[in-house]
């Protein structure tokens, strides 16, 4: 399985409650109509050119930043579990998907596995995402480290606008 290919001392964990059931939260990240209104970077918007949620199906889109800056990305599904856990690697790419280098860090990891699982509990939903850097080099590893805090600011901006996002779907 995918998730044993990576270092867990690498490995980068957040946790967020959410004020929606569990069933939604699921469809939010696998349903284009609503993930491309919430992911990514505050200030970026979205394109989605393919999201085939199923294992080994893919997630192909762009990100335009501000200032006008295009990125694409990539994820390869590993493993669906409806409405528990959903597991992907996340690459950069091309915009035919090709996995390309990050255009900041030449060491940066080729893939990084993510791990996303979801817990209901009483009408809320905590969601706990995790991985690291997969298959990857020690210099690889090293790049992801320094830029851990950055990730992890990312991250938490990025589930802040989940949370703005899923109070106009109730």
């Amino acid at each position: 399985m995918a998730e044993n290919n990576y270092k867990e001392s690498n490995e980068l964990v957040l946790t967020r409650v959410f004020e929606a059931p569990r069933d939604l939260i699921f469809k939010v990240w696998t349903e284009p109509r609503h993930f491309e209104k919430w992911w990514g970077p505050q200030g970026y918007s979205l394109n989605i050119s393919k999201m085939d949620v199923h294992p080994g199906g893919w997630f192909l889109g762009s990100q335009k930043s501000p200032e006008g800056h295009v990125m694409w990305g990539k994820f390869v599904y590993q493993e669906i579990k409806e409405p528990e856990k959903l597991v992907f690697l996340q690459s950069f790419s091309d915009e035919k998907g090709n996995t390309i280098r990050a255009p900041f860090d030449p060491n940066w990891p080729l893939e990084i596995i993510n791990i996303v699982t979801f817990v209901e509990d009483e009408g809320k939903t905590s969601l706990t995402m995790r991985g690291g850097p997969y298959n990857a080099t020690d210099e690889e590893r090293t790049a992801y480290e320094k830029m851990r805090p950055m990730l992890q600011q990312g991250l938490s901006g990025t589930f802040d606008q989940l949370t703005e996002y899923l109070e106009g779907q109730k």
